[in-house]
């Protein structure tokens, strides 16, 4: 997006941040704070600490000490985006299945994207990896941006990786408005598994191309075969992609979010910004 002062993703008037502390978060507060700057969308930060029986005995210091270094990292998020002129509210809230307090978060503050690192600390701050992270993106309620560390979206490269389901139709439509506000290079991709589905991804890609061209937005479409997990990640990869932008990919979908899901294992592993769309 170069130096631009707009905003990249459409309707994103309140978004949500989930952070664990650690440094694999501050890709994603980074992500976050420029997209309330840019977008003057109000910024939710939500840090979520295990809450265990043990800690109200032999832990408690321990416990005391976390919370307040807890409490004053979002003080210090807080002050950052005073600084930057938007408003910011934080919340540490306490619970051993962190998923659930954002995705609740999430509904109650209407909110319109969440931003979540991928990887995270052990110890009184859930882990914001695997699981958690693919429990949000699965039970959001709106989009979700998985931001890993050191990924940086300049939204000059796109990639859309589509299973022609109304889900990854939505996913593009997203792309292809981001494409006509910053300008980026759009790359459509369907990957079949062999030579017999090849014609039916050929079938979704054309689809994505026809929708882009209706907006005046040139497509570079790819149908290889393959695993789609690999073949996405090393697309990505070899064209200078900095976000991957998908719907609820494969057969079981994001609700369920099943271990070797296409979407999660291109989460899990790519370099990359994902943005996840749900229709």
């Amino acid at each position: 997006m170069n130096s631009t002062q707009f905003c990249p993703i459409s309707k994103l008037e309140r978004l949500l941040v989930a952070t664990d502390r650690s440094a694999f978060s501050e890709g994603a507060i980074r992500e976050a704070m420029t997209l309330a700057k840019d977008c003057a969308s109000s910024l939710y930060v939500i840090s979520v600490m295990e809450t265990n029986r043990e800690y109200a005995t032999t832990g408690a210091t321990f416990f005391q000490k976390e919370e307040e270094e807890a409490i004053a990292y979002l003080e210090s998020i807080k002050t950052r985006a005073s600084q930057e002129g938007f408003y910011c509210q934080s919340m540490l809230l306490h619970e051993n299945e962190p998923y659930q307090l954002i995705v609740t978060a999430a509904a109650e503050k209407m909110i319109d994207m969440i931003i979540i690192g991928r990887h995270g600390r052990t110890g009184l701050m859930k882990v914001l990896m695997g699981s958690v992270t693919a429990k949000v993106v699965g039970h959001a309620p709106c989009k979700v941006l998985v931001v890993p560390l050191g990924a940086r979206i300049d939204y000059r490269n796109i990639l859309i990786a589509t299973d022609g389901s109304k889900h990854s139709i939505a996913a593009a439509s997203e792309a292809i408005g981001i494409a006509k506000r910053c300008g980026c290079r759009i790359i459509a991709i369907s990957v079949a598994h062999s030579e017999a589905e090849l014609k039916e991804a050929k079938t979704h890609v054309s689809r994505v191309v026809e929708m882009a061209q209706t907006d005046g937005i040139s497509v570079e479409a790819l149908t290889p075969i393959g695993k789609p997990y690999d073949v996405i990640g090393e697309t990505a990869g070899g064209r200078a992609v900095d976000l991957i932008v998908m719907g609820t990919y494969g057969e079981t979908g994001l609700r369920k979010f099943l271990m070797g899901s296409t979407t999660e294992r291109v989460i899990g592993h790519a370099p990359f910004a994902v943005l996840v769309v749900k229709a």
